[in-house]
Order: C-alpha cells, then structure tokens, then sequence
C-alpha cells in the first residue's frame, strides 16, 4: 500500500520539477539600493518571467513582501535576502495567518513557480531569540509563506536565522523543497526556539527531500488536513522529530492527515525522531490519522527515538476519562536503528494510545533500537494498542499475531 503511494508522489515531485523553470519572457535582474529593497523586489516578481538576485547581492528587506497570484515564475536567487531586524514593524505588520497565532515575513503563492539558485535567505532571528525568552506571548514572522501555491519548488537554497517556523506550506498542492540546508542556532544563552523547518497546513502532495536541518524545534511537522506529503532523505540535528501533529487542539475542528511517508532519515541530537501526537482530555477536537508510514531510520541520542502521544499535553488522568478523538489508523514503523539518549532511561520506544480502540493497524518491523549503556538494556512501552510485525514482542502484553 505504501509503495504506490510513494512512486505515485515521486511522480509529482519530478513533474513539478520539470514544469517550473520558465525559459522566455521578461527577465529582471534586482540589486542592493543601500535602503529597503523589498518594493523593488515585489514589482521585480509581478513584472517579469525571471527575476534573479545576483551572487555577492544581500537585498535589505524592511517591509513585508505579498507575493501572491502569480505565475510562470522564476526567482533565481544567486544571493542574498536578509529581513531586518525591526521587531517593532515586524510585529505589527507582518500578514496575519489565523492557524496558531502566525505572523508572515513573506508569503508567496500562484501557479507554477520555481526559487531557486544557491542563495541564502536570512531572518535575521537572535534578536527575536532573546526577546522570546522573556516574552513566550511574542509573535514572531515565518521565514517563508508559501500560500495558495499550486505547482511550487524551492530548490538549493539555504535559510538560517528564522525568528520562528521557517516553512509554512498554507493551501498548497504539488509543493517539492528539494536541496534546502536550515539552520537556526543562537549565539547566546536563549535557544532558538519553534524553529520548526516546515510546518504543512491544508495541503496536498507536499515533497520535502535531500535537505539538512539544524534547528530548535519539528524537523518537518504535518499539521491538520495535510495529505500525500513525503519526507525523505533528510539529516536533522537538535529537532523534536518528524512529527504529525500535534492534531486535536480545537473543539469542534476534524483534522485529517493521510497517506503520508517518511525514509531515510538521520535524526541526532533531539527530542524526538518518529512521532504522532494527539491531544487528549476535555474540550478539545477530533480527527483521523490514516497511513503513514515511518521507514530506515537512523538515530542518535534522541530522547524518544520513536513515538506515539494520543494522549499530549493530557495527564493520565484525563487521557482516560477523556480519550483523545484523533483516531490513529494504518501506521508503519520499519527499520529503526541507533541510540536514545537516556532521558526516559532504557525506554527506547513509547505506543501510547487512549482507550476505547482509538489506535489501530499499528505494525513494528526490524526496530534496532538501544539506551546509553548505563541504562541497561532497551524497554519499549505500550499502552491500548495492538502491535504486529516481527518487532511486536519487544512491545509485551501489546504484541498480537
């Protein structure tokens, strides 16, 4: 069922791939003027066919830049775009996005659109990293804002210093981010917090491949109604995982995340590596989470290698008298290999799912998986769920034939 799926989305990723590139038309080019460069370059964009930022080019932007409706698009950005560091402005008018309480640098949507180039894009973030340490209620902007995008990729483009999320995926279908390098480190004592690399929203057929990401919070997370995405051949540092979710969060709201697969994933240093999460407890939403397929992954000291909350952000107490609504369905976890980190001692993998069946089809095969030595030998937990695959006695009481 998963193999379908997989070359089904390895068909759009090289049809986007093919469709993008724009060889006629106006071409612009947009350099440095000493002041904000952001007007110049929106009217770049919605003017011409192809628009490029040259190499050893930093364009200043001061003002927040509405790309949206476009197509036939190129943006070949060779070098440089470095959001300002005026918390004041940014705050105040970066665009608005309901979903979590979101504020945008830059959103950029259309049909058939390509960025492109070896260029960086900055965020210019330690200010709001130390800001945000004193102030957790501080909106800070997305990096990128791809919104009612069809038809879009960003390829070989290296983002650093995002204030918050760095990719927002908002009403998009066949987007493909191939070749991106992410990295959001602080140089001081506050952490880089909610740098989360992509953050995918009402979406469809979303491909997210060959990239590195070293950041301070979800590598790639799948929040509501995200479907058919893949995330693969990624080398992740210092994140909280490969997460769905978390799903469930508002009363009244059904979330659905289907037919999504991630491979070959190396995840060091972080809080999770696989994971699905679903609040639980009085008050919150509902929802589906149906074939998803977590595959070869390679880990080392992660706190929870491998893992599924139907009961986040909920205590025991609550998850039971209130079982989460989220139904978890269909999910693959195969070939696991590498260390935790010893946070939960020689708990190497936690299914923990609410009463009443709201976990189901759950199969573990060729799950290698060890604790720091110190810790002894590796414990996996479960609790309400029935496990199958050849891994499934590692779970105990949990494994069914």
């Amino acid at each position: 069922m998963q193999i379908p799926f997989l070359i089904a989305l390895v068909g759009v990723l090289f049809s986007v791939g093919r469709a993008s590139p724009n060889t006629g038309g106006v071409s612009c080019t947009v350099t440095a003027s000493g002041g904000d460069d952001g007007p110049a370059f929106v009217d770049a964009v919605q003017r011409c066919d192809s628009v490029t930022i040259p190499r050893e080019t930093t364009l200043s932007i001061a003002t927040r830049m509405n790309m949206t409706g476009l197509k036939n698009k190129n943006i070949d950005l060779l070098g440089t775009v470095k959001f300002t560091n005026n918390m004041s402005y940014w705050i105040n008018n970066g665009f608005p996005f309901e979903f979590q309480d979101q504020i945008a640098f830059w959103i950029v949507g259309g049909q058939n659109i390509l960025i492109n180039g070896g260029g960086t894009i900055d965020g210019s973030g330690q200010v709001w990293y130390d800001a945000f340490a004193t102030n957790s209620t501080l909106l800070r902007p997305i990096l990128l804002t791809v919104y009612q995008a069809t038809d879009f990729a960003v390829k070989n483009i290296t983002m650093i210093n995002s204030p918050e999320w760095f990719n927002f995926v908002n009403e998009g279908e066949n987007v493909v981010y191939d070749g991106i390098n992410i990295s959001a480190v602080s140089t001081s004592n506050n952490l880089a917090k909610n740098t989360d690399g992509w953050d995918i929203y009402r979406s469809d057929s979303v491909s997210i491949i060959n990239s590195n990401i070293n950041n301070g919070d979800d590598c790639v997370s799948l929040k509501p109604n995200s479907t058919n995405i893949i995330a693969s051949d990624l080398y992740c540092n210092g994140s909280h995982g490969i997460s769905v979710g978390s799903l469930g969060q508002y009363a009244g709201v059904y979330d659905i995340v289907e037919n999504f697969t991630s491979t070959n994933v190396q995840m060091y240093n972080a809080e999770n590596g696989a994971r699905i999460k679903a609040y639980a407890g009085p008050g919150v939403g509902s929802g589906i989470v149906k074939n998803i397929s977590y595959g070869f992954f390679t880990e080392g000291n992660v706190d929870n290698p491998l893992i599924v909350d139907q009961c986040y952000m909920t205590n025991a107490t609550e998850c039971a008298a209130y079982p989460s609504n989220v139904y978890i369905q269909d999910v693959a976890f195969y070939n696991f290999n590498g260390t935790s980190s010893g946070a939960t001692k020689s708990v190497v993998a936690s299914l923990a799912c609410s009463p009443d069946g709201r976990c189901n089809d759950i199969s573990v095969n060729n799950i290698f998986l060890e604790p720091p030595p110190q810790d002894g030998n590796a414990t996996y937990s479960c609790q309400n769920v029935n496990i199958t695959g050849n891994a499934a006695y590692l779970f105990g009481d949990c494994a069914t034939t």
